[in-house]
């Protein structure tokens, strides 16, 4: 049984205000028997960079650090008998499925892309014990979607969709009610990948009459809510950014997309994958907070509508926490590159005594060399090198180019040669 996945219109359930509300307040009390209620709290420093009373929503303090756990057991604590349940998820909904497997001693097998993360593929296993096993198939998440499902109908077990299921969005409007618990926002951000969350916050929003405003933020190698909403109808990415795996969905839920369908295009935004790497850095060390990238993706926003927000009662949903700190070099990286604080190059050095003190006199007393390597040697007299360069400032890389060109040295810039930096550096 597939649940979520049937042809036809939206349950009319998300379209009756006092029943929907009435299973939101059903399910956030059922919660209440797993965790408490995650914190809403103020943050200075966002509050006092950006002009606005900034609240987090710290879903990253559920127990198994992301919201994906409440539409999991919302959609599980209603499915009929004791049979398999099957999941297809990048990380956070597997662990959600693996938690509530173990609590209601249900048999699951959860299905995640070979590229998961593997601090996700293991905690999925160590919440779900021995209830659960977890294949890793397909390089993307719609190439284990499809695996799962074949595998859920030939073994007759109920599947649960990551998001495009009512009980599901029902699940994760329990966010939103919680926020309303304890304050009236004027602004409310959160991230988009299948649609679940967002989905959840508008129907809610609409439920109760909120004249808060919903903002949307998607990677921009995933941006499917905007693409949707472009075309007037889903539509399916050719391919997508799998860095932020929390979000990186080719096609926004069905269900969700009903939902969501009428969000005017303004009010959903996009982040450059190596932007959101900045922005994760600065909460861990500023403040102390762990976020993955999906998890990072509304505070990244704060920045770029620091007009519409200035003055105002703003919450930031931050989505999840699972973050495997053997990337965390890729995140500075990355974080880097974007904000042109480190460049490579390419660069022809004459074979010539001095060559190398030539070019080390270019740089300024606050660039570093932080890569140096001979590629090969294409003629006699020169030879071709790899040289990554780190500074404080992006206008320090001015007079370094300039005393290249000045000094005749033949170089190629490949920082944003995706082809030529990945297979270099």
């Amino acid at each position: 049984m597939i649940l979520g996945a049937e042809d036809g219109a939206l349950e009319p359930m998300l379209f009756r205000p006092h029943e929907f509300l009435q299973n939101v307040a059903d399910a956030k009390a059922g919660l209440r028997n797993l965790f408490p209620a995650t914190p809403l709290q103020r943050n200075d420093h966002l509050s006092v960079k950006h002009g606005a009373d900034v609240y987090l929503k710290r879903e990253d303090l559920t127990p198994v650090r992301s919201y994906k756990l409440r539409g999991a057991f919302n959609a599980m604590r209603s499915m009929p008998g004791d049979g398999l349940v099957v999941a297809a998820s990048a990380g956070n909904h597997a662990q959600g499925v693996a938690f509530i497997c173990r609590e209601l001693k249900r048999r699951g097998v959860i299905f995640m892309p070979v590229t998961t993360p593997q601090q996700k593929v293991q905690k999925t296993q160590m919440f779900g014990e021995d209830f659960v096993e977890v294949r890793l198939v397909g390089d993307y998440f719609d190439v284990c979607l499809a695996e799962a499902q074949a595998f859920c109908m030939a073994e007759k077990g109920v599947f649960l969709s990551p998001f495009d299921n009512h009980d599901i969005i029902t699940g994760q409007a329990t966010v939103t009610a919680e926020i309303f618990d304890e304050i009236r926002p004027e602004v409310i951000v959160m991230p988009v990948g299948g649609g679940g969350l967002g989905a959840g916050a508008r129907a809610y929003l609409d439920a109760v009459e909120s004249s808060a405003e919903l903002l949307l933020i998607e990677p921009e190698g995933g941006a499917s809510l905007a693409a949707a909403l472009r075309a007037g109808a889903l539509i399916r990415l050719n391919e997508i950014n799998t860095f932020v795996d929390g979000a990186a969905v080719a096609q926004i839920g069905k269900r969700n997309f009903e939902i969501l369908q009428h969000e005017t295009q303004e009010n959903v935004y996009s982040a450059p994958e190596d932007r959101i790497c900045g922005t994760i850095l600065e909460l861990l060390n500023i403040e102390g907070i762990v976020l993955e990238p999906a998890g990072a993706l509304s505070i990244d926003l704060l920045p770029h509508i620091s007009d519409r927000i200035k003055g105002k009662t703003v919450v930031c949903v931050t989505s999840g926490g699972n973050f495997d700190f053997e990337r965390l070099p890729e995140v500075k990286e990355r974080s880097q590159r974007y904000k042109g604080l480190k460049k490579y190059f390419v660069l022809t050095m004459p074979q010539r005594p001095g060559a190398l003190k030539d070019f080390l006199g270019l740089l300024g007393p606050n660039d570093d060399i932080s890569r140096f390597e001979y590629l090969k040697k294409s003629a006699r007299n020169f030879g071709s090198v790899l040289i990554g360069i780190e500074t404080n400032d992006p206008a320090n890389f001015q007079p370094i180019l300039a005393g290249m060109d000045a000094e005749g040295f033949s170089y190629l810039d490949i920082t944003n040669d995706e082809a030529l930096s990945g297979l270099l550096i």
